[in-house]
């Protein structure tokens, strides 16, 4: 049977009182374009101007989206007062040297994931942050995601009881052209994609006690380097186990990407939309079943935002509301950003050495 549910389930934004502080990019990449710039025109924010390396791709963002000013250096736009938040987009090797200009200039900033290419420049981005007093987050958007962010509130209220078992598995064709920077890196899946799954369940479900995971390479995956396909188990210590399992070179089979978290009373179901169609993606899907509907009942929510855009909303609303009240992001400061990279790079040093890994051990 399938039913209406009886209660509105909250996965949207929330937008703080003052939303028209002043943006400029530095970086102005495919990410820039089709997911940070058509979310924060959609929500009415203020991006004041863009710096990019390459100026004529700056110039071309601008003049596409109606940027009205382009830096010929990030020292132009980190002089300009109109600008007050700096949204970082590079590569992760080099966002510590970005960092360390935009904290000595006072700005705040939404930094990329991942902070660093290695754990200890992720400790300094995030010291950097603390000494200068300014207001630091980390663009994990996933945990916006229409799916994920229902998914956290539904937990919170109890609807599945205590949360036993937990799995994203994602199985798709991953247009690696769209990103020729990333053929040559030599840790691609975990550091560059599954970071936010990782991220998304430690957002709900917390910090676990080990990681283990495995990591292998397509044949035919060529000139792209990394691993492509991996699979990351998450113990904690309540005996709740979570399952993160992502092959990026299914060729023939239908895709697709679903998670399941499964309780002492209840479960959700759901898919994750925007890996059916990438980058064009579709809304997710969520199916819950509850001691609290009784036996049988599935509800259906209607998921209406996508991933991408919709989703990077939330990461710089989290900003501008820590900035309005002076305190730490609440859900995407760079400090907690630590753990998940602990967890991401225990994932790597489990698969080096072939055993389970505490977090703990990334330092």
């Amino acid at each position: 049977m399938t039913y209406t549910l009886p209660f509105n389930v909250d996965y949207k934004p929330h937008l703080g009182k003052k939303i028209d502080y002043g943006i400029a990019f530095c970086g102005t990449g495919g990410i820039v374009r089709y997911a940070h710039i058509p979310a924060y025109k959609k929500a009415g924010f203020n991006i004041v101007g863009c710096y990019d390396l390459n100026v004529e791709n700056a110039q071309k963002v601008a003049a596409e989206h109606g940027i009205p000013r382009v830096y010929a250096t990030l020292e132009e736009l980190l002089a300009d007062p109109a600008v007050e938040i700096v949204d970082i987009a590079v590569p992760p090797w080099e966002q510590l040297k970005v960092v360390e200009k935009v904290a000595a200039s006072g700005k705040h900033m939404l930094c990329q994931k991942p902070l660093a290419d290695n754990f200890a420049n992720a400790v300094k981005v995030v010291e950097l942050g603390k000494k200068a007093g300014v207001k630091q987050a980390i663009n994990h958007q996933m945990r916006w995601d229409s799916g994920i962010r229902a998914s956290k509130h539904l937990i919170e209220d109890g609807i599945i009881g205590t949360p036993t078992d937990a799995q994203i598995q994602v199985s798709c064709l991953t247009p690696w052209h769209m990103w020729p920077w990333l053929a040559a890196v030599p840790r691609l899946e975990i550091l560059f994609h599954s970071i936010h799954y990782l991220d998304s369940l430690r957002y709900l479900f917390g910090d676990p006690e080990w990681v283990t995971s495995r990591h292998a390479r397509y044949v035919n995956q060529a000139p792209v380097q990394g691993e492509t396909k991996t699979v990351t188990v998450m113990d904690y210590a309540s005996g709740l186990q979570v399952l993160c399992s992502v092959n990026h070179y299914n060729e023939w089979a239908e895709p697709f990407a679903t998670f399941r978290f499964i309780g002492t009373e209840g479960a959700i179901d759901g898919t994750i939309g925007l890996m059916y169609n990438y980058p064009a993606g579709q809304p997710d899907t969520i199916q819950i079943t509850s001691k609290q509907f009784g036996k049988g009942v599935k509800i259906t929510p209607t998921l209406e935002e996508y991933w991408i855009p919709d989703a990077f909303v939330g990461t710089m609303a989290s900003l501008m509301e820590a900035i309005e009240n002076d305190h730490m992001p609440t859900d995407n400061s760079t400090e907690d950003n630590l753990n998940t990279l602990r967890v991401v790079y225990g994932a790597y040093l489990s698969a080096a050495e072939n055993r389970s890994v505490r977090p703990s051990e990334v330092k």
